[in-house]
């Protein structure tokens, strides 16, 4: 039987699917005890060692050096390990691309920060290129945070090498310098104040519209679980978001809890699912509803959603849909 991805996406490629879950650590115990989180729960989520916040100003080399080492690691056990480097015009940033370029171990994609422009990111694009030579390096992720990467979101998504853009709400206010009250970083403010939404819709309409994966910002205030899972089932549901940031170990499960479609949603989708294929992927009646393509596209993307979250799925829908040779 015909696959979701072969009958309903001819002519386009499939929506892009990153585990919805990206954990940030730069401290060397933080990024050990992070490998060591996701080897064991699975790779439902992805961890990012940070070398623009995790390195002491004069040590870039010493902590890149650390961060291949980490990778090439036995804790590196599903090879979803990426690495945050340095701005494009910093003067690490080439010397990080020629020492991840050399590593043992590949990174799974590289982040790059505060990108201010289209031309900018070329010339990173360029960069990274460059080190890599003859093989093809790992893709990107680019984080908007200033005026001109606001200004030419639209450009810098088309960017084929780009698979994800993320919003950096911290410095997306601080450069404001004042304009944008402090509580506009707070978990319910940044869903309030008016530039902050203008900012976050601008971004995953403009990663959704190329079919790039939106990553939505971290939340800074780490003890209150419940107000966390809201704010991320939020950013999914009203503002469009496939991805979240973590910074806390203990903000992983309930962004992956806020992202995972509900049993009854996950049920509906399989229902539908099934029988259009059975249908070969014609029109069908469904508890009195009409399904076409339009609608098994959107089950098609909550149920692989679901499989990305690691929910327990029923054999019928694991082989028809997600064994090794069948995805």
């Amino acid at each position: 039987m015909m696959h979701p991805k072969l009958a309903l996406f001819a002519g386009e490629a499939p929506p892009r699917r990153l585990p919805v879950v990206d954990h940030y650590c730069g401290i060397e115990k933080l990024m050990r005890k992070s490998l060591q989180l996701q080897a064991g729960r699975g790779p439902v989520f992805d961890v990012t060692l940070d070398c623009e916040d995790g390195a002491a100003v004069g040590a870039e080399a010493e902590h890149i050096q650390l961060v291949c080492e980490l990778m090439a690691s036995a804790d590196n056990h599903h090879d979803r390990v990426g690495v945050r480097v340095h701005p494009i015009d910093h003067p690490a940033f080439e010397m990080e691309l020629d020492t991840l370029a050399r590593a043992s171990r590949a990174a799974a994609y590289l982040m790059l920060p505060k990108v201010e422009s289209a031309q900018q990111l070329h010339r990173g694009v360029a960069a990274v290129k460059a080190a890599w030579g003859a093989r093809t390096p790992p893709p990107l992720q680019v984080l908007i945070e200033t005026h001109g990467g606001l200004r030419e979101v639209e450009a810098i998504a088309a960017q084929p090498e780009v698979e994800s853009l993320s919003f950096g709400l911290m410095d997306f206010v601080s450069g404001h310098h004042g304009a944008i009250p402090r509580s506009a970083m707070t978990m319910e403010g940044q869903f309030s104040h008016p530039l902050v939404r203008r900012a976050k819709l601008m971004i995953s309409a403009a990663a959704l519209g190329h079919g790039k994966v939106p990553s939505h910002c971290v939340v800074t205030e780490l003890k209150d679980k419940h107000r966390l899972q809201a704010a991320a089932g939020r950013a999914w549901r009203e503002f469009g978001y496939l991805r979240m940031w973590s910074i806390h170990p203990d903000q992983i499960e309930p962004i992956l809890e806020a992202f995972s479609p509900s049993a009854a949603e996950v049920d509906e989708a399989i229902e539908v699912l099934l029988a259009a294929q059975e249908a070969q992927w014609a029109p069908i009646r469904h508890r009195d509803h009409l399904h076409d393509r339009a609608s098994y596209r959107y089950f098609w993307s909550l149920l692989d959603q679901a499989h990305a979250t690691g929910q327990p799925l029923p054999e019928v829908a694991l082989s028809r849909f997600f064994t090794p040779g069948n995805r």
